[in-house]
């Protein structure tokens, strides 16, 4: 279908969505780079996203579906179709033990949000930039917790716009990966188990994991995360450090002179630096200690033409 035309097709079906054309992802994406979207959508509410996701389903458009943006690279050449993006689902509520929250709250919030009402299980959280969504669909962790392990039941669609409810059993996860990333579910909403505990102390231990954050990730430019996973009986960051890779430049791309596990934007750098970093990278460890580094990172979009 051509997009001018589903676009005004989108405008007239949901007055009150923001829908944007060629909207540029660089402002989405915590690296500050990509490409432009044929299509940007932000539906208000689960049921404007339910239909949303049927319609575009209807007319075979492309769907991309993106989060806080934390752990992505968006190619240069941008998305074609629509990219659909839920920050405006970001309510965060307790019943009992539990906080519901929609997909587009930041982990972060989440986590802050369960500190407050003296709730215990999302401390490792409170430094993750991520989304609620993107959080399940990665199977999110640091300092020894995993989203998976406070994660109870999730509200999602499949893409055809299915509305499906997620119980435990049905949540399985593994290292950086879920249920949900398998069966590419779109996230709504997710239900975390907590425990009542004292707020100093749950507060304590959050001061104590951020303190740890800000002394070994380097936070003062754009990234994208932890690029790498962590291979079998080594650590991505240590092995780059020792192919005396800490510090190497692309463009305006560079391995994190603080932690060599990190790609930061030190200068206006394009996703194509950040992905000429990543695989030389690769290469590197590859020849000099027979290692294959997979990305945890996650890669989207098109090339720029010519490239």
């Amino acid at each position: 279908m051509d997009m001018k035309k589903f676009a005004e097709m989108l405008q007239s079906k949901f007055p009150l969505m923001p829908l944007k054309e060629k909207e540029s992802l660089a402002k989405y994406s915590y690296t500050k780079t990509g490409g432009q979207a044929d299509l940007f959508a932000m539906p208000r509410d689960m049921e404007e996203a339910k239909a949303l996701i049927a319609l575009i389903d209807q007319h075979d458009v492309p769907l991309t579906v993106i989060g806080n943006g934390s752990n992505l690279v968006i190619r240069d050449g941008g998305i074609r179709g629509i990219v659909v993006h839920f920050d405006l689902l970001s309510s965060i509520k307790r019943e009992g033990t539990k906080v519901i929250a929609g997909s587009g709250a930041k982990i972060i919030a989440v986590s802050e949000f369960a500190c407050n009402e003296s709730l215990s299980g999302l401390e490792f959280a409170c430094g993750i930039p991520g989304s609620v969504g993107g959080a399940l669909y990665m199977n999110a962790g640091a300092y020894g917790g995993e989203i998976s392990q406070v994660l109870v039941e999730a509200t999602v669609l499949d893409q055809s716009g299915n509305l499906l409810h997620l119980e435990k059993e049905d949540l399985t996860a593994s290292y950086r990966n879920s249920t949900i990333a398998n069966k590419n579910y779109i996230v709504l909403e997710a239900v975390f188990q907590l425990e009542l505990a004292e707020m100093a102390v749950i507060r304590a231990q959050m001061d104590e994991l951020t303190a740890l954050r800000e002394a070994k990730q380097p936070l003062e430019y754009p990234s994208c995360g932890s690029v790498f996973k962590r291979p079998p009986g080594y650590f991505a960051g240590k092995l780059i450090q020792d192919a005396g890779l800490q510090g190497l430049q692309i463009g305006g791309a560079q391995v994190s002179e603080k932690h060599a596990g990190f790609i930061v934007n030190v200068d206006h750098a394009t996703a194509t630096d950040y992905m000429d970093v990543i695989h030389h990278v690769q290469k590197v460890i590859k020849e000099k200690f027979d290692v294959i580094l997979e990305t945890e990172v996650k890669i989207i979009g098109e090339e720029r033409p010519n490239e």
